[in-house]
């Protein structure tokens, strides 16, 4: 019990306790969030690591693989593309376990060092920031936007807005194309949507997925991050006192207040917050972060920031607002190596082992044998055991092959249908085939049997699939 975080309740009304300043909403008008700008380490590394997130969202679509691009995930033809990988349906167990890979990972890394994910690679982030920047240079700075939106309109106002509006209407339609792109050839795409030829399922889920970018990120903003995400809401089953988070050192900072840089603030009974409210300011959801942990932070960091550089110009030690735990505030150790996420750990590296065997499991081919079902068995004209089956050999390479048909299980049958037959490149072939045999040769009821499909691929890499089924008689 003593591990867990203790819960702090905190009064909108009251959040200026010493009230000896601005009050800490002064990001906000309405329910509106202007976000200051801000510069530092923390909003380097995260502004460093959207550029390459966003990047390669942006590139990945138009990589060239061969005869097509690198990543196609076909939903018309029912296969993925990864580069020289193909997975099929039948493979999908491999996308199973990269999401249970995924959720642990994100467990074991909130748990560490809290919700890093939001603040720095979430895309409703990436994409808020974008906007902000859009807007920053469009509009001016944080305080110029609330004057431009609180004055009536007149022709500079329409004109700003109209520019930012469209700017962002721009961006939301090339990440909608660019989304779209992972499921269509890419460069198709392009063509038949700016030349209006494009079918009226990629147009709505083009214009879909444009309005839902245009409004996340343009107007719901923080909303998606407060009440829309789930992950805002369970997080803190994962937080103890040893995950570190972005808090604030209130044994240091108060009481906190205003006061002159060549002032001692131990003279004026002070500590070394000056009730600035930058970390308000910068602060994307709008919290105030001197009011202890809340599930509205994002970690993003850029309270860290804006703090640390008032503490340089004021002469005082940084970290005020820092990267730290509840129990390194309390002044003792932080217990890194724990049992929460050694679990976390262990079942990760588990879910990892069980992904690598499914993804070299796979192979290039896929045989599936269907039994007659309106017949068991039938005797033919030479008093002959009959088996009717339809095989289904698929190629799942980009090449097209001969397979080579074989039956094993039983003695001195004989195959009805072709045993070497040509399936060209991701198609399936289906071929109705049976086995006759001698009931001299068969000595139970239902027999257990094996087909098998062998190919040469052009690395001259022999692959056999096998599959089994049962070969019924009348005895």
């Amino acid at each position: 019990m003593d591990n867990k975080i203790a819960v702090k309740v905190i009064d909108p009304k009251k959040s200026d306790r010493k009230g000896k300043n601005k009050p800490p909403e002064d990001n906000r008008v309405g329910r509106k969030i202007y976000v200051r700008a801000v510069d530092g380490f923390f909003t380097q590394i995260r502004q460093r690591i959207n550029w390459i997130l966003m990047l390669g969202f942006f590139i990945l679509p138009w990589i060239p693989y061969g005869d097509r691009q690198a990543i196609l995930f076909d939903l018309v033809e029912q296969k993925f593309h990864i580069f020289g990988l193909i997975i099929w349906p039948q493979d999908l167990v491999l996308f199973a376990a990269l999401l249970m890979i995924s959720a642990y990972a994100l467990f074991l890394v909130t748990t560490f060092i809290g919700r890093v994910w939001c603040g720095y690679t979430c895309p409703q982030t990436i994409w808020t920031f974008i906007f902000i920047w859009f807007e920053e240079k469009i509009e001016g700075k944080f305080n110029k936007r609330k004057k431009l939106d609180q004055q009536p309109l007149t022709l500079e106002k329409f004109w700003k807005k109209t520019l930012k509006h469209t700017v962002w209407l721009f961006i939301s339609l090339i990440t909608s194309l660019t989304f779209v792109a992972f499921f269509v050839p890419v460069q198709q795409l392009y063509i038949d949507f700016f030349t209006w030829n494009s079918s009226g399922i990629i147009v709505f889920w083009v214009l879909f997925f444009t309005f839902c970018t245009y409004g996340n990120a343009g107007w719901m903003r923080e909303i998606m991050c407060l009440h829309m995400c789930p992950y805002a809401r369970f997080q803190s089953a994962m937080f103890d006192k040893d995950t570190y988070t972005v808090a604030y050192d209130a044994g240091r900072g108060e009481d906190r207040g205003p006061r002159s840089r060549k002032k001692d603030p131990k003279e004026l009974g002070l500590g070394d917050c000056i009730d600035c409210n930058l970390c308000v300011q910068v602060c994307p959801t709008g919290i105030d972060i001197r009011d202890g942990l809340q599930y509205e932070c994002i970690n993003c960091g850029a309270c860290v920031d804006a703090c640390d550089d008032v503490m340089v110009k004021m002469g005082y030690d940084k970290k005020l607002i820092s990267y730290t735990t509840e129990r390194q505030l309390e002044g003792k150790k932080t217990h890194i190596v724990r049992s929460k996420l050694l679990g976390y750990s262990a079942v990760l590296l588990v879910m990892c082992g069980v992904f690598v065997y499914f993804l070299m499991s796979i192979q290039p081919a896929k045989l599936d044998i269907i039994r007659d079902r309106n017949q068991l068995y039938r005797i033919s004209s030479e008093g002959l055991v009959e088996n009717v089956y339809t095989l289904k050999v698929l190629n799942k390479t980009e090449q097209d092959l001969v397979y080579q048909l074989d039956f094993d299980g039983i003695e001195g049958y004989q195959w009805n249908g072709p045993k070497n037959v040509p399936v060209k490149a991701g198609e399936v072939l289906t071929l109705p085939m049976s086995i006759s045999i001698d009931p001299y040769n068969l000595k139970k009821h239902i027999a257990k049997v094996e087909f098998s499909a062998t190919t040469i691929l052009p690395s001259g890499e022999r692959v056999t699939v096998k599959e089994e089924s049962r070969f019924f008689n009348e005895i």
